[in-house]
């Protein structure tokens, strides 16, 4: 399935049905009353979240949603049938803008959850709600009133716990490929993750959590170089971050504390929150080495002040363990410390 990010539609809700002016006409009933039926409401828009979505894709080929009208009131107080609904399903974490005015309207988080963009037009009232004791064969009526017309922006940003982070062919997609069930495309080249990836990652103890890997991330990305504009977003939610580091980078690339500073660099330049994001460093691609402790990750942690980080190889698996383990204990800190 496409990863759709971002789509434009047009939304328009129904009109109401009009009132009905209509007289009660009976076998021996000489002065028979008004009877005319309220017309119908007409269908509203409203944007559904559902969990089983993970894209916009669905909205690509269909611009315009719009709701049924509202159908006229009849004789004998019949009132008009409502117009149905029309319902958008859009994927959790979907931001709704007004295209026009730019501003946002909701964040949708919940899944399951919905939000009306287009209210549906009232029914018009019939003749017999105008009868009173002195105006008896009224013969006002209303009409229906107008459907609402908008154009939205929907943005998504993914919701995961963790967001891996890491220069073009650190191993991202590998490591979300061996510690979940995702299974991206891996090869051996840059910028070969096109889009953002999500995994659950199981533990013992029926513990679960979602990681994303965010691809495009390059020095300038803030500004749109590479990919990293369009995706950095995506990142904003998560509760924890893992960065990811190339241990034996190829000649003319980035040294190990080279590559961690520049992706350092910008996530403060893109959001000064997504920077105090907590972190866990981990230097990738162990099995190109014999040592236990080669001196590549000595000397990137002495680059980092002496600061902890874990050496894996996301190909052979070595290492994982301890990783999710500690990543697990990030988020669970985290999510004490948003709980108050």
């Amino acid at each position: 399935m496409l990863f759709i990010d971002e789509a434009i539609i047009c939304v328009r809700s129904g009109r109401g049905g009009d009132g009905c002016v209509s007289f009660r006409r009976e076998k021996y009933v000489p002065k028979g009353g008004p009877d005319g039926g309220d017309g119908g409401d007409g269908g509203s828009v409203l944007l559904y979240v559902d969990p089983q979505l993970s894209t916009l894709v669905d909205l690509t080929g269909k611009h315009h949603w719009t709701a049924d009208n509202g159908r006229p009131g009849g004789g004998d107080n019949c009132s008009g049938k409502a117009g149905h609904d029309e319902i958008v399903r859009v994927p959790p974490g979907t931001l709704v803008y007004d295209r026009d005015t730019g501003v946002l309207l909701k964040d949708l988080v919940e899944p399951n959850s919905q939000l009306c963009v287009a209210r549906g037009g009232r029914g018009g009232r019939g003749n017999a709600r105008f009868a009173s004791p002195t105006h008896q064969t009224p013969r006002e009526f209303e009409r229906g009133e107008e459907g609402q017309e908008r154009w939205l922006r929907l943005e998504l940003k993914l919701i995961a716990d963790v967001g891996v982070i890491g220069l073009p062919n650190a191993g991202k997609s590998t490591l979300l490929s061996r510690v979940s069930r995702a299974r991206p495309k891996i090869a051996d080249y840059p910028f070969t993750t096109l889009v953002p990836n999500l995994g659950i990652v199981s533990l013992s103890g029926y513990r679960q959590f979602v990681m994303a890997d965010v691809p495009g991330l390059i020095e300038g990305a803030h500004e749109g170089i590479g990919l990293g504009d369009k995706f950095l977003r995506h990142i904003e939610r998560t509760r924890v971050l893992l960065h990811l580091i190339d241990l034996f980078p190829p000649a003319g690339t980035p040294s190990p504390a080279e590559a961690y500073r520049i992706i350092r660099g910008e996530l403060e330049k893109y959001s000064p929150v997504l920077a105090t994001k907590p972190e866990l460093v981990v230097a990738n691609k162990l099995d190109l080495t014999n040592e236990a402790q080669p001196p590549e990750l000595l000397e990137l942690r002495e680059a980092l002040d002496g600061r902890p980080v874990l050496a894996v190889s996301a190909v052979s698996g070595k290492g994982l363990e301890v990783v999710t383990q500690r990543i697990w204990e990030m988020i669970d800190e985290a999510r004490k410390a948003d709980a108050g």
